[in-house]
């Protein structure tokens, strides 16, 4: 299969060309303007489109109704509808919950999908929680917290489908903790956290190498105290999540952390919910009830608890936020989080690669989405 008239995202830039697909990957790509007279019948002109990697999801919660941390069993289900989005891969996100429902997301996953699966891949859990401070708990259980234990990460390994954890490096035994996820090869992320900057910057010199949702249930950024939040901003080495949603940071502040980290170090998290793509109503996320409306999710009491975004949506808004270029922003969904995981076969349009792959009109809607070189989403006309 040729893929033909596309400005192909290669290299940082866009550059009119064509993609060959073969046995599941990405077989040449070629930088030039496609011949009518070879496009051929298994041809599939963009007619000028976008033609980006396919994006990679780190932090969400479920969606189409369903809530991972509930019903485990649901992660499919949601992976099936995830690329009218342009996920292609994704880490389901269990909160803070009794170990049980760990355990029955990771069999989820061993097991594997249902024969002819079409879906975005849920390449490993994101476990956030239950290593989590109470005292910035947003919307996750306080029952369910506890203090890090080595002796209750002996399952917490990347054959098990745990890739990456989030937890509060303050907590007693966190750093103890934080050295043998990093040993096993999981990401650490520190968020939900009353850390200090010192206290932050001993974890991440431990082994952290991401910050969760960035200045949502972290301690606040002072001039006196910066916090867990001045620590992630002013190591080099560590990457950090944002929702762009316009209600869980301010769009200034997405632009300032723009303007500190740029694309190598940002990943856009949609962090988003069971009510993702539902109408307006009442919704169970976890233990809490959760009041949807048509563009954001809160607790009862007024709490902000993920979001109802799609992942091109928070494409869109972080380029209209910081300002910055289509090239600048696509790899905040592509290659960031790609080399975030370690993933050497996505995030990038080469040869070789899986040919996962995103067809974004001018306005950066889904127009087709590509898995293993098969269309598994169409955006109807």
């Amino acid at each position: 299969m040729r893929i033909v008239n596309a400005r192909i995202f290669n290299q940082d830039k866009f550059r009119m060309g064509e993609v060959e697909i073969e046995n599941e990957v990405i077989r040449s790509v070629g930088f030039y303007k496609s011949d009518p007279k070879r496009l051929g019948s298994g041809s599939i002109d963009l007619g000028g489109n976008y033609l980006v990697p396919g994006f990679i999801e780190l932090q969400i919660n479920g969606g189409f109704g369903k809530d991972f941390t509930s019903s485990p069993k649901s992660i499919w289900e949601v992976a099936r509808k995830l690329p009218r989005y342009g996920v292609t891969t994704f880490l389901p996100t269990i909160i803070t919950s009794p170990y049980e429902k760990i355990f029955e997301a990771q069999e989820i996953l061993a097991k594997g999908p249902e024969k002819y699966f079409i879906g975005a891949e849920p390449l490993g859990l994101h476990l956030e929680g239950p290593f989590l401070n109470p005292k910035k708990k947003g919307t996750h259980s306080k029952a369910f917290m506890k203090n890090p234990s080595i002796d209750e990460i002996d399952n917490w390994r990347l054959e098990k489908k745990i890739r990456l954890v989030t937890l509060a490096p303050e907590l007693p035994n966190a750093i103890k903790v934080i050295k043998e996820l990093s040993r096993r090869g999981i990401v650490i992320g520190a968020g939900h956290s009353y850390a200090t900057y010192d206290e932050a910057l001993i974890g991440i010199e431990a082994g952290i190498t991401y910050g969760t949702h960035i200045f949502n249930a972290q301690t606040p950024m002072n001039h006196r105290e910066p916090g867990l939040p001045g620590a992630l901003l002013m190591h080099s080495n560590v990457t950090v999540g944002i929702i762009p949603d316009g209600f869980h940071v301010h769009p200034a502040i997405v632009n300032l952390v723009w303007k500190l980290k740029g694309h190598e170090k940002i990943t856009l998290v949609t962090d988003a919910i069971v009510g993702l793509a539902m109408p307006p109503g009442n919704y169970t996320f976890g233990d809490f009830k959760i009041i949807v409306n048509e563009q954001i999710a809160r607790k009862p009491d007024g709490t902000i608890s993920g979001s109802i975004l799609g992942e091109n949506e928070a494409l869109k808004n972080f380029v209209d936020f910081t300002k910055c270029s289509i090239d600048d922003a696509i790899p905040t969904l592509t290659s960031t989080p790609a080399k975030l995981l370690g993933l050497e076969n996505k995030g990038y349009i080469k040869d070789g690669y899986i040919a996962d792959l995103v067809e974004l009109d001018g306005h950066l809607e889904v127009v087709k989405t590509f898995i293993s070189g098969k269309i598994a989403f169409l955006k109807e006309k």
